[in-house]
């Protein structure tokens, strides 16, 4: 007796993603949250700080090597792995008693969760037609801010009803919960008894046929080679330290410019990633306007990046507001314009890459994004207690810019017409789902 189908199990699929995204980032925010109280308890200076998300930064660069493993050994056996290590190494951090620990266990957080970007792409580029390909990268992304957005409040309730190590410990858990959950629902498309065969077949045509696996591991050395793939990693290098200035410096920026409490920061720190989640639907809600006025697809999500810097310039004001709460709006506009340029830019990696070599283009393009959250993280702990926040709100602000530019000067659609298709061939719709 054949096994009861699931209609459009490839949206399940991606919100059981999208679940683990957002235990990834409520994991990595954790720190960010709990920074004011542990510094203080331990003794941590400013500068250490820096050297502690610094070291996540350093861990989290090693994304190619995840994205290659995940290519290598499938999605189901490979994101396990990732997603037991990060829990197992959050709770760690409950015991650390020093900022050396910190650093220690940050960096090894970083290399398990470096998982997360290219598991992501990967799934969307196995189980979605190119129409739908920019949804789906949106929906999963939602799962960074859903979790970036619960780390404030539950991690300040943690501290105040208990300590700050019992938050480590809380937020370690659920990646456990989610793990067994993955290794008992997922399968891949040619093999998931749930699929309809209406469903495979609807993927599978609506995949560009120059973009299907050729069987071969990937090449790092040919990915190097092309100029698509530095069109993509370049504008992320410029672009990602946005999300860890929200993510690390935020609560540090609240506490000690505008003169927040704990219970403040609980209330306010998590809205820039709300604003982020409607980015993350914003940016392919872009891109499917402008095909359907004749625009390209690669086009289509170059101008959605562009849009998304030109927001971003609201950015650079918020050192210069009086109002406290005009400052964290202006953070808001700053996590929304983030989501709608960096959700556009890491689902090009599906757009002009084949099948498998999509999850190491991913990470190899995100530790270009991670190496400039490093730097720029760095500058911030060296640079803040004499120059204060204001430059770094403004050098955001002037990064996306240039990475708009370098989009627009790299990618080539003739580049991936070369290598036997058109990528802009499939409209970015996304009616009519069997």
């Amino acid at each position: 007796m054949r096994p009861r189908t699931l209609r459009a199990l490839r949206w399940w699929i991606i919100g059981l993603v999208m679940m683990g995204a957002m235990v990834n980032y409520l994991t990595r925010s954790t720190l960010g949250v709990a920074a004011p109280t542990l510094m203080e308890d331990l003794g941590i200076t400013t500068q250490q700080y820096s050297w502690i998300t610094g070291a996540f930064q350093a861990g989290i660069m090693m994304q190619p090597l995840a994205g290659y493993v995940l290519d290598v050994i499938g999605l189901k056996k490979g994101l396990a792995i990732f997603v037991l290590a990060w829990s197992a190494i959050t709770m760690l951090h409950g015991f650390a008693t020093n900022w050396v620990a910190f650093a220690w266990l940050r960096g090894a957080l970083g290399l398990a969760e470096g998982s997360a970007n290219p598991a992501g792409m990967k799934t969307v580029s196995e189980w979605f037609p190119a129409k739908e390909r920019g949804l789906a990268s949106g929906v999963y992304n939602i799962g960074a801010s859903v979790g970036s957005m619960l780390a404030p409040p539950l991690v300040a309730w943690a501290i105040i009803v208990h300590s700050w190590q019992s938050a480590f410990f809380i937020t370690g858990a659920l990646g456990f919960i989610w793990a067994a959950a993955w290794m008992l629902l997922y399968q891949s498309p040619s093999r998931h008894k749930a699929m309809s065969d209406r469903e495979r077949a609807y993927i599978a045509e609506g995949q560009e046929d120059h973009l299907q696996s050729d069987g071969a591991r990937p090449s790092i050395p040919s990915i190097l080679k092309q100029r698509n793939f530095w069109g993509i990693a370049l504008p992320r290098f410029l672009a990602d330290p946005t999300w860890g200035t929200l993510a690390f410096w935020v609560p540090l920026y609240l506490m000690s410019v505008r003169g927040f409490d704990l219970t403040q920061i609980a209330m306010t720190a998590w809205l820039p990633f709300v604003a982020a989640d409607l980015g993350c639907m914003f940016g392919p809600a872009v891109v499917l306007f402008l095909q359907k006025r004749g625009i390209s697809l690669i086009n289509a999500r170059r101008c959605a990046f562009t849009l998304g810097a030109v927001m971003m310039i609201g950015v650079a004001f918020v050192g210069f507001v009086d109002n406290p709460y005009l400052a964290v709006a202006l953070l808001c506009l700053g996590g929304f314009a983030h989501q709608t340029l960096s959700v556009t830019v890491i689902t090009m990696s599906s757009d002009l890459f084949k099948r498998n070599e999509v999850a190491t283009v991913t990470g190899m393009a995100g530790t270009f994004g991670n190496a400039g959250v490093l730097v720029f993280s760095l500058m911030i702990g060296g640079l803040v207690t004499v120059v204060g926040y204001n430059p770094f709100f403004i050098a955001l602000a002037a990064l996306d810019i240039l990475g708009a530019i370098i989009l627009w000067t790299f990618v080539r659609e003739r580049d991936a017409r070369a290598r036997g298709g058109d990528p802009a061939d499939a409209p970015e719709i996304t009616q009519a789902s069997p």
